[in-house]
């Protein structure tokens, strides 16, 4: 695996590293000795799959409030995505800046998204399936979001969402209290 460090101090871009032949490829996705080798969390305990029928479809900006944060390994394994992190961490030298990535089935990259950071995606195509790996449980009292179009965070996205849940799309305003 290749560690690629993004903006935000502990996102990671992982890609693969084949071990091609006359089958196809072997590669490794993930490694807790290689995370942990990289400063990364390596707790991985549940996984989850997002499934989104349409193009534009827009998931997020969700984190987990302390104690129950939780850092993800997010990787598309069909279709294509635009991820965006925003760092919600009040002591980072980077707090309230995103980074975006693509992901798709073709890349076959991950996106590292540390505890503290939220995390959205809009899909590019139709029938787009995202797989998460994340460090905790979810805990539904500590689930908390901000707007994919705050103007606290000025994210770029690629395209206007044309599916996004009512939770998702009513977020108040960021206050720095939230999280």
């Amino acid at each position: 695996m290749i560690f690629e460090a993004l903006a935000l101090p502990g996102a990671h871009i992982v890609r693969l590293e084949p071990a091609t032949d006359e089958r196809g490829f072997f590669a490794r996705v993930f490694c807790r000795n290689t995370f942990e080798q990289q400063g990364l969390n390596p707790d991985l305990t549940q996984c989850s799959i997002s499934f989104n029928a349409a193009r534009h479809t827009l998931r997020g900006m969700h984190l987990q409030r302390a104690p129950h944060e939780e850092a993800k390994l997010v990787r598309c394994t069909r279709g294509a995505s635009h991820h965006v992190i925003v760092d919600l961490r009040p002591e980072s030298t980077t707090y309230l800046d995103s980074a975006a990535v693509e992901l798709s089935r073709e890349s076959r990259d991950s996106l590292y998204v540390p505890q503290g950071v939220a995390h959205g995606f809009l899909t590019l195509e139709d029938d787009t399936e995202i797989f998460y790996m994340m460090t905790g449980d979810y805990e539904p009292a500590a689930a908390r979001g901000v707007r994919w179009d705050d103007p606290a965070f000025g994210i770029q996205w690629p395209h206007k969402p044309a599916v996004i849940s009512q939770r998702d799309a009513t977020y108040p305003d960021f206050d720095d209290g939230m999280t």
